[in-house]
């Protein structure tokens, strides 16, 4: 059977045939098809198991997103989780309808969700716009929350990091027949998604399985394996079993999310951790020194991975995403904006810093900026600089793009970045992102970022001159028109030179 895109929307994958559907604009997708078993049952907090192969001479029908992995959150035109929906973990493949277009470039994308949530189902996360510029598209679901990432005694950590790889390979084995080139993939990832793309690049696990690597908004907050297992105490705690395996074995997937969901939601007056004062989020990758052997700063830095090219990105004003959305408490003195940066194990001086960098600013302005930069920005930042410092080819850009609107001014806030560069601002999940309908300079600005990425995972080259020892070139994505900057004109990053980033959070009890 010819299985080239093309031809036919039926694809032999090495766990059997399966069949998608034409989406307009000449891509084929297929959907929903299985990279590992159920994690459930016998293999629930394991590293993800085989699929086992269909035996029936039936193609599955791959038309359809899988279920979502356990989580509370209901996220518009998603599907979400209900108890007993079990086969989620599934990879979905845009593929272009070209015959003779040869073996294309491999654009593997990981979706955000503070380690807690989200699926490659959302609307905006769609592959069909980078697949009509020329690139094999796949996403996948993995384990989140929890089952991904919580610590089970004489279980694997970072389960969900485990499930990625799993879905790598499943694209190494199976991807030629989509027309995709095995030896050419670039893994992509947005927010958690880009904190996934900093891992895989120091884990040997990962070794081999990625060409490339484009990473947006980087999340710089790693667990100690005391820390991580402090959180899954106080999660058995409120689930009401045992901080052990056989205890958290018996408290069911849905439990374990709602349990989880208490322990975030008390963490203004009872955290875990000092940082769950003023950080919701509870699950972060584990460094183990097993599964993730290093913190991705540390691991880049030595030369982990200096023969992957690595884009990164992050927006000037992440933070402001996270207080729309109530992820943020505000401070109501200079004294509560000190003991927020000190939770988060930073010098409290950076407040002062920040004070002098922004005058005429509110104290919420100042605190936001600051938290994106800590949370976000600087980190993102470093792992380029890390990476170049190392032998690697970095390539560095800023979100920029603002727009006046009847509310105020569209902030280039967290997450906005993400329609532009996937080609989905029409998406109906885009509109809250990206501040409301798209205008031609937007499509036009969407249009630049698809392609830097499409070239990216062909080529190497975004566009733009890569981070060298002596300059750090940044493109900086805005409308009307980009531009090119150097990293040494952003004042803010000077307030930052002393600071230690990425070391994994210790546990709370010495």
């Amino acid at each position: 059977m010819d299985t080239r895109a093309g031809t036919s929307t039926e694809f032999r994958t090495t766990t059997g045939r399966v069949t998608g559907r034409r989406s307009p604009g000449g891509v084929i997708a297929v959907l929903g098809v299985p990279y590992a078993a159920p994690p459930f049952g016998p293999y629930r907090f394991r590293a993800p198991q085989p699929v086992p192969g269909r035996d029936d001479g039936a193609p599955r029908d791959a038309t359809s997103f899988g279920p979502v992995a356990p989580q509370s959150a209901e996220l518009p035109g998603a599907p979400v989780w209900r108890p007993g929906d079990e086969d989620v973990l599934t990879v979905n493949v845009w593929a272009p309808d070209l015959p003779d277009a040869g073996a294309l470039p491999v654009l593997f994308f990981l979706h955000g969700g503070a380690y807690t949530f989200g699926s490659s189902a959302q609307p905006h996360l769609d592959g069909a716009a980078l697949a009509r510029a020329g690139t094999v598209v796949v996403s996948c679901n993995y384990r989140v929350g929890f089952e991904g990432f919580g610590h089970v005694p004489g279980f694997p950590d970072n389960r969900g990091l485990l499930d990625q790889i799993a879905a790598l390979r499943w694209v190494r084995e199976n991807i030629s027949a989509f027309g995709g080139d095995p030896e050419r993939v670039t893994v992509a990832g947005h927010s958690a998604g880009a904190g996934s793309v900093a891992c895989l690049l120091g884990m040997d696990r990962a070794r081999g399985l990625m060409r490339r690597a484009v990473a947006h908004s980087v999340p710089g907050t790693f667990y100690s394996v005391g820390a991580a297992a402090a959180v899954s105490a106080r999660i058995a705690a409120v689930a009401g079993v045992g901080a052990t395996a056989d205890g958290l074995l018996s408290a069911s997937p849905a439990h374990l999310v709602a349990a989880s969901d208490a322990v975030a939601a008390r963490g203004a007056v009872d955290p875990v951790l000092p940082r769950h004062a003023g950080d919701p989020v509870v699950f972060q990758p584990v460094v183990d020194g097993d599964v993730l052997p290093a913190d991705p700063l540390t691991a880049v830095g030595s030369g982990a991975a200096r023969d992957v090219d690595l884009l990164v990105c992050h927006t000037l004003e992440e933070q402001w995403f996270m207080h729309a959305t109530g992820s943020v408490r505000e401070p109501r003195s200079e004294e509560e904006v000190g003991d927020a940066v000190e939770a988060l194990r930073l010098p409290r001086h950076l407040a002062a810093r920040y004070r002098e960098f922004m005058p005429d600013a509110s104290r919420l302005d100042r605190f936001l900026a600051l938290l994106g930069d800590a949370c976000f920005g600087e980190y993102t930042t470093r792992l380029a600089e890390r990476h170049a410092g190392a032998g690697g080819r970095a390539f560095l850009s800023r979100f920029a793009r603002r727009r006046p609107s009847p509310d105020g001014d569209v902030r280039p806030w967290h997450t906005a970045d993400v329609p532009f560069a996937l080609g989905t601002l029409d998406a109906p999940d885009a509109r809250f992102l990206i501040g409301g309908d798209p205008d031609e300079q937007d499509r036009a600005l969407s249009r630049r970022m698809v392609r830097a990425w499409a070239d990216f995972a062909d080529r190497g080259d975004p566009g733009w001159p890569p981070v060298t020892p002596d300059a750090a070139p940044v493109r900086m994505w805005a409308v009307p028109d980009d531009g090119l900057a150097d990293d040494a004109s952003f004042r803010v990053r000077r307030l930052w030179r002393d600071v230690d980033l990425g070391t994994p959070e210790p546990s709370p009890h010495p």
